[in-house]
């Protein structure tokens, strides 16, 4: 089903590399990524081939690269995870979770993985980004969450984002609209995130 919002970048979100405790363990993550530039605060955010030139990825095996430069997170689902984390104890952040909780450099409106397929083109005013597949949560993801289910309702879900390959660099600023140029359309990020969850 499409959605009605507008095509709008709400917020881009950076962070790097620090240590973080998971089970005991120090990991290296830069999953907790915060904002930016904001609607509020429009700052222009330069993007080059490997992504956001401000952010860090921990591990480039899994995250980070040509074909996962930029990760982008549909701020529809946004209401979903405040509400499965106030049932399973996890609150604190007032009115909503920050841009950025989800570990996406991009929150956009207007685009569900259902409506966004696989070469699809993303056209900002000053940068060109193509979609080419769709996140799998880890344990980071459970970690930064803050509670154990967060992977599986995530998989049950498919409210997985998506990571954007950069074909024209620039800059990208929050507030501006951005176009969605289809490509082939042979298979939906829905489509590729079922099938890889049914893999693994």
């Amino acid at each position: 089903m499409s959605t009605a919002q507008p095509r709008q970048v709400l917020s881009i979100n950076s962070a790097k590399v620090s240590p973080i405790t998971i089970e005991g363990r120090r990991i290296m993550t830069a999953i907790g990524k915060r904002s930016v530039s904001s609607v509020g605060q429009p700052a222009r955010i330069e993007v080059g081939p490997l992504g956001l030139l401000c952010d860090e990825q921990a591990d480039p095996t899994v995250h980070g690269g040509r074909s996962k430069a930029v990760y982008a997170y549909p701020h529809e689902h946004y209401a979903f995870w405040q509400t499965v984390r106030a049932q399973a104890g996890q609150q604190g952040w007032g009115d909503g979770l920050p841009h950025g909780m989800l570990g996406e450099n991009l929150t956009l409106s207007g685009l569900l993985e259902s409506d966004v397929y696989v070469g699809d083109v993303l056209q900002f005013a000053d940068c060109t980004l193509a979609v080419s597949e769709p996140r799998q949560p880890c344990y980071k993801f459970a970690a930064i969450m803050g509670f154990p289910q967060a992977v599986k309702m995530m998989s049950q879900s498919g409210y997985c984002g998506f990571y954007l390959t950069v074909r024209n660099p620039g800059t990208i600023a929050a507030g501006e609209s951005y176009e969605v140029i289809p490509g082939l359309r042979e298979v939906s990020i829905t489509e590729l995130f079922k099938a890889k969850m049914r893999r693994g």
